[in-house]
């Protein structure tokens, strides 16, 4: 019997495209010929959408799951709590604005029977703006120099992972987190495809100016201490440049006479303020670090699940550890 496959998809704000979300993706899971579900993860939905996802669960009790977060904790702590309720033996992620089609997912899962762990996704005819394909392109470039994982398209989350690897992406304790690369770094077998990208039909998109700032603050952090083990070259570098430099200025004061040094007062201070800038950099990526120290001593949990409506049960599935369906939970994972 071939594995079980859990849909995960994190909602947020987009009442518009869940009907259509909901019928597309009860299509695909009743054309495979395997077990399958839908894991609905609200997070934190202003506009109606937890409701609807309530209807749909209750509408589709056979292969629909809905799970409803008291308020906005982000996307990837949205997934995490999607994978602590998915039952699939595979789990495929996917963005509920349908940008990426569940049409798609078969491809994914052929992947996977192929014996790959990681199956991620290139869009092809990006439907995106400009900025938005410009600051896909920067966090690709930034993901593979920093970890050394060279897949093309982190930005794209139609992807589909082994159970394995969930499992131990939900034993990781950091609050903070980038899931395509965390998944990349337990995996033996990556593999990517293409596929297609469609136009947002309705809705806009949740990644404002800010939010790509702060994610990009989420990748050096969270993931690797890259920028650490640069600034220490860049300080040695510096360090060196300036002590030459002092040597040149006391050689040309030698030569050319102590009149001449005072001209050079004006470069004595852009250099300083140059070394005084790189140090504010460093402090403020220290700080950085510090303050996700910070928040995973504290312990906090990723999430505060406000309700489960879960009627799904799916056969020849491999038993998972999982969190009794309870009105209301914190979640330690």
């Amino acid at each position: 019997m071939n594995s079980s496959v859990s849909i995960v998809i994190p909602v947020y704000n987009e009442l518009d495209n869940l009907d259509e979300l909901v019928n597309r993706c009860r299509e695909v899971g009743d054309r495979l010929d395997r077990e399958w579900e839908l894991v609905l993860v609200d997070d934190g939905s202003r506009d109606g959408s937890s409701d609807r996802l309530v209807e749909a669960a209750a509408s589709n009790p056979d292969h629909v799951k809905a799970i409803i977060l008291n308020r906005n904790y982000g996307q990837h702590n949205a997934i995490i709590c999607g994978f602590s309720h998915a039952k699939g033996d595979i789990i495929v992620t996917l963005d509920a604005d349908l940008q990426n089609p569940p049409e798609e997912i078969p491809k994914l899962l052929e992947e996977i029977d192929r014996g790959n762990d990681v199956v991620g996704t290139i869009r092809m005819d990006r439907q995106d703006s400009l900025f938005r394909r410009l600051a896909s392109g920067m966090i690709n470039f930034m993901v593979k120099k920093t970890t050394g994982v060279m897949m093309h398209d982190y930005g794209c989350m139609l992807r589909a992972y082994r159970r394995p690897i969930v499992n131990a992406m939900l034993q990781c304790r950091e609050r903070s987190t980038f899931i395509p690369v965390l998944a990349n770094s337990f995996a033996k077998r990556t593999a990517e495809i293409e596929v297609s990208h469609a136009e947002r039909s309705a809705g806009h998109s949740k990644y404002s100016f800010m939010r790509l700032i702060n994610l990009q603050f989420d990748l050096l952090t969270c993931m690797t201490t890259f920028p650490l083990r640069l600034l220490t070259w860049v300080g040695v570098i510096i360090s060196c440049l300036s002590v030459a430099f002092g040597g040149v200025l006391l050689i040309l004061r030698l030569v050319m006479g102590p009149e001449w040094a005072v001209s050079g007062v004006f470069t004595l201070f852009a250099v300083l303020f140059f070394l005084m800038g790189v140090q504010f950099v460093a402090m403020g990526l220290l700080g950085e670090y510090l303050s996700r120290v910070h928040n995973d001593v504290r312990g906090r949990p990723r999430y505060f699940v406000d309700s489960v409506h879960d009627h799904t049960v799916l056969a020849g599935t491999t038993e998972i550890s999982i969190l009794e369906n309870t009105e209301r939970r914190l979640v330690h994972s």
